[in-house]
């Protein structure tokens, strides 16, 4: 089949999947409506009552699929609100650190004899006992075992309890597992041992800011801003501040799975109809991700206002991820199909930022996301191969990180890609691949390591996939 020209590629990658698109008018009025056109000096949509017509001169602009796109891009995949502080290892592990780990492994009967002279000895035997312990937790760190740590860190704090080294070492390794209130418990034991220590609220704010206790998240933060400035605190404590102003006044809602807040101009019919889609889809993406978040996820339902002033998201950004699911809402009193399909995409990127430990690359984020909401690449494929054609698709090397920069013409190519590639996966091995994929990303120390390990493939071979897939699509 021919494919479309150049130009016309990227108006149909803007336009092809979408839903509904949004008319602002000059007074600030928006009218959410499909099929838009601009007709001479007027603008024609569709609505239920039939086709409509207003004057050009009256619009301000037109936001193509305002529900579509989302700007977990960036979101979703960024790194945590703040980052691990420096953590001193306990003393005496450099004299015993080859005796643990040597040859590239654990050398398990060393360290069952300093269990066994620390159950029977003082406390240095106890001391060398839980500096082996370490050493041997902090090797599995390296290797990406990070189940296999915590074991061998809460091994570590049978023989010294009451080391604050060791136990905030513990709660980094839950928090990066996204189990916040389970980093609460080594949390509490560090702050009554050391209640003045910085590090130990930093690590508490992030606890709390994960697990959607956003006063709690600001006052420890405070806490550690005053023992210790810190610009990373600060720039959290900045964003929990404004999250806070701004939920104070909401209502909320709770389900096994989600904590969920609302502006009071949405109505609780709708708030109660988001949890139950939520619900619905949680149990589909555990089922086909094999996988289950531990914590409950926190939903934020906005003004059109709010949303912008709070996520500071790109004007094509309909929803943003950042650990908790973001969306305007304003103006709607039921969960439309769009709105459906947009709490699916949010939704499997929490399943797939926790999954992979954050480090799923945008392109497979957004790919998978796309998929299970429903898109699919064939309206796409003919637009698509002509850009390739002409080099003009990116690599999906150069889609790993964020892009809440890019264009919206450079941001609907991203998508349409992304979903292509992830298309050409599951459509080889099923959405078990995906899941294995994610899986190996968690410790793998790259992308394309984690795509050979788990799917016995590269960028390479994968793009090459793509275009395969396109192609089939395209002739159909």
């Amino acid at each position: 089949m021919r494919s479309a020209p150049f130009a016309g590629a990227l108006f149909l990658l803007v336009v092809s999947s979408a839903h509904a698109d949004t008319i602002v008018l000059k007074n600030g009025r928006r009218i959410i409506a499909s099929s838009v056109t601009e007709d001479g000096d007027h603008v024609r949509y569709e609505t239920p009552a039939g086709q409509m017509s207003i004057p050009k001169s009256i619009v301000a602009r037109i936001d193509r699929d305002n529900l579509g796109y989302s700007a977990a891009g960036a979101a979703a995949n960024s790194p945590p609100p703040v980052s691990a502080p420096q953590i001193d290892p306990l003393r005496g592990t450099e004299d015993i650190s080859r005796l643990v780990v040597h040859d590239d492994s654990i050398d398990f009967a060393y360290v069952a004899q300093l269990e066994a002279a620390a159950r029977s000895g003082g406390s240095p035997a106890a001391d060398k006992a839980a500096a082996a312990h370490y050493v041997a937790a902090q090797f599995l760190v390296g290797k990406g075992d990070t189940s296999s740590a915590i074991d061998h860190y809460r091994q570590a704090l049978s023989f010294a309890p009451d080391s604050v080294p060791l136990l905030l070492n513990l709660a980094v390794l839950y928090l990066r597992q996204s189990e916040f209130t389970t980093a609460l418990d080594p949390l509490d034991r560090a702050q009554r041992l050391s209640p003045d220590s910085a590090d130990v609220a930093k690590l508490m704010g992030w606890a709390y800011y994960g697990a959607n206790k956003m006063d709690q998240a600001v006052a420890e933060w405070k806490r550690a801003e005053k023992s210790h400035p810190d610009a990373d605190v600060e720039h959290a404590l900045q964003k929990a501040e404004r999250d806070k102003a701004e939920e104070e006044s909401y209502r909320e809602g709770e389900t096994a799975h989600f904590a969920l807040k609302y502006n009071g101009d949405a109505t609780p019919d709708l708030a109660r109809g988001i949890l139950h889609v939520l619900e619905d889809d949680f149990r589909d993406l555990e089922s086909q991700l094999d996988y289950t978040p531990p914590e409950p996820i926190g939903v934020i339902l906005y003004t059109e206002q709010s949303f912008a002033d709070i996520t500071r998201a790109p004007s094509w950004a309909g929803a943003i991820n950042d650990g908790r699911i973001r969306i305007p809402v304003q103006g709607l009193t039921s969960v439309t199909p769009d709105l459906a399909r947009v709490l699916k995409h949010e939704l499997t990127h929490s399943f797939i930022g926790q999954k992979s430990h954050n480090r799923a690359p945008t392109w497979l984020q957004e790919g998978t996301a796309q998929y299970m909401e429903g898109r699919r690449s064939a309206e796409s494929a003919g637009a698509l191969l002509n850009a390739a054609s002409q080099g003009g698709v990116p690599t999906l090397a150069s889609l790993e990180g964020s892009w809440l920069g890019l264009s919206g013409n450079s941001a609907a190519i991203a998508y349409a890609w992304s979903l292509a590639a992830v298309e050409s996966i599951i459509q080889t091995g099923g959405v078990g691949d995906i899941s294995r994929l994610l899986d190996a990303l968690a410790t793998a120390p790259n992308t394309e390591s984690a795509l050979r390990d788990s799917l016995h493939t590269d960028y390479a071979d994968l793009q090459q996939q793509t275009i395969t897939l396109l192609r089939h699509e395209d002739l159909r």
